[in-house]
């Protein structure tokens, strides 16, 4: 066995003493296991297996020593932020001091603002009410018949105003002192109350023009008054922005130091690198030099190889030779008994012939006594096919009566579910006829109940209109009771826009009548007593005598 690594190359000392311990030394048993060849192993001193250790773990060891080194500083950081994130002396606590400010503030405006949108929402509910108020009386003014009281009462006040009119050009002809001094005191009144109006108006206009100018001083204190935090957080943020760009710088600088290091340990990271490659290539240099040594050996067992090919297909050659030379030697003693074997081959052949000629005439009666039995055996089997198919079609008859009968059956369930069908038919017809006869019930109730509720509607009107009329009636009462007939024969002319007769279960609704062609115009209301025309001397002229 040859030592390498730890010992000079030579022959291994055997071990006398491990063989033969001695008296009172106690044996060790061996560290190796027992039959095991120690020429198949290869001692390296520990410096050496250390060395080979640290070479193929060090990249793994120097990656886990930078990743607890991040995670290291990861973990101060955030220690870091944990430390500094009350402090209010700070960056970030003052903005956050100030972003709480700004909120306070933006919540005490936004809390005026709700009130200032609540009084506003409360004003135009008001005015809404208002529109709405004056949106019915409107449209209680537009109705027909108030159209027909105005003008009625339009009427009454002409018809006093010509009285008034008639009068006093009779009072022109006559003059009355007392009228004069009262038109006087009227006109003295009337210019008293103009005045009096006037100095309201302005008194008001004034009140108007004082509140106005209050509102926009109060816009101007508030507009400096924004102006003024304007200028005070600009200033902060300009104080703000420098505490920032120093910040910064510093942040820059420790930057660079740290890039500085890293490209340090970086430098250093490629010329250990770079040490680790060049003792890679000389492993592999020497890897290389046992392939070398490997692809030698092999081509040499190449070699040698196709030189026992070469020698074996040579010798097969020979051979080959050999057995040539001893063939043609055998055909030509061959060619000289050639006429022999002719003469034994024509006596050969007339026995096959003749051997042939008995077998064909063998087979000629085998094959007609073959077709006999055949023949037989047809016969019989169209027999046996002949009763097979009577019974067949009596079988078949037995089928068709069968199925004949499931027809009729079949057909007879048919006509019994088509009957069922015709009377599920009938029946929703029924259900039908009655759900239609209780739908017309359920809609002549609905027209019987929107009459009622029309007729409530119209007395509801109707009552409405009457005291609006009672009472712009006795107030036109109070001046004159002359000139109320209008106001009296407009009220008593009924709801209804129309011409006809009062219906008096409808509410006294009066209703129109249209013409009979594409005009489609109200027709009118004669109230005649009777024809001013004679009939008779009419039919006498047009030629009729009855």
């Amino acid at each position: 066995m040859l030592v390498r690594f730890g010992r000079r190359s030579g022959q291994a000392r055997e071990s006398k003493e491990m063989g033969n311990p001695k008296h009172g030394e106690v044996s060790y048993p061996s560290l190796l296991p027992s039959k095991v060849d120690l020429r198949q192993f290869t001692i390296i001193p520990h410096d050496e297996w250390k060395r080979i250790q640290d070479s193929l773990g060090g990249l793994t060891r120097e990656a886990a020593a930078l990743r607890a080194e991040r995670k290291a500083k990861r973990e101060m950081h955030l220690r870091s932020q944990e430390v500094v994130k009350h402090w209010t002396n700070t960056y970030a606590g003052m903005k956050e001091q100030k972003l709480k400010a700004k909120k306070k503030r933006d919540e005490e405006i936004e809390a005026e603002r709700q009130i200032l949108d609540l009084e506003e929402e409360i004003h135009k509910q008001g005015e809404r009410k208002k529109a709405i108020e004056y949106a019915k009386q409107y449209q209680f003014y537009q109705t027909e018949r108030v159209k027909k009281f105005h003008s009625g009462l339009l009427l009454s006040r002409v018809m006093k105003e010509r009285d008034a009119q008639i009068e006093f050009h009779k009072s022109k002809i006559k003059p009355d002192t007392k009228w004069e001094e009262q038109l006087k005191l009227n006109i003295e009144k009337a210019f008293k109350e103009e005045r009096e109006k006037a100095e309201k108006q302005h008194r008001e206009r004034m009140a108007l023009a004082e509140e106005h100018l209050k509102q926009i001083k109060e816009h101007e204190e508030e507009k400096e008054r924004m102006k003024k935090l304007e200028e005070k957080d600009a200033e902060e943020i300009k104080r703000q922005n420098l505490l920032y760009e120093i910040e910064m710088r510093k942040k820059l600088k420790k930057k660079k130091e740290e890039i500085d290091e890293k490209r340090k340990l970086f430098f250093d990271h490629m010329h250990d690198k770079k040490i680790i490659k060049a003792v890679e290539q000389q492993q592999q240099e020497e890897e290389n030099e046992k392939i070398r040594i490997f692809v030698t050996a092999k081509k040499r067992l190449a070699q040698m190889r196709r030189k026992k090919e070469a020698e074996t297909y040579r010798l097969m050659e020979e051979r080959r030779e050999k057995i040539n030379n001893f063939l043609s030697e055998l055909m030509k003693e061959k060619l000289g008994n050639e006429d022999l074997i002719f003469a034994k081959d024509i006596a050969e052949i007339e026995a096959e012939w003749e051997k042939k000629e008995k077998e064909k005439s063998e087979k000629t009666k085998a094959d007609l006594k073959a077709i006999a039995e055949h023949r037989a055996i047809m016969m019989e089997k169209k027999e046996e096919e002949e009763r097979q198919r009577k019974i067949e079609s009596k079988q078949q008859l037995l089928a068709i009566i069968k199925a004949d009968q499931i027809f009729r059956e079949q057909e007879k369930e048919k006509n019994r579910k088509a009957d069922i069908e015709r009377q599920g038919v009938q029946d929703a017809h029924i259900q039908q006829m009655a759900k239609n006869k209780y739908n017309a019930q359920q809609a002549k109730e609905a027209e019987l109940q929107y009459c009622r509720h029309t007729e409530t509607l119209a007395t509801e009107k109707e009552k409405e209109f009457q005291n609006y009329a009672r009472e712009v009636i006795e107030l036109e009462s109070e001046s004159t009771s002359k000139y109320i007939y209008p106001l009296v024969k407009a009220v008593q002319e009924g709801p209804g826009g129309g011409r006809g007769p009062a219906f008096v279960d409808r509410g006294g609704l009066k209703p129109s009548y249209q013409a009979n062609d594409f005009t489609g115009v109200q027709l009118p209301f004669y109230n005649s007593h009777g024809s001013k025309y004679n009939l008779q001397k009419s039919k006498g002229r047009l030629g009729f005598t009855w």
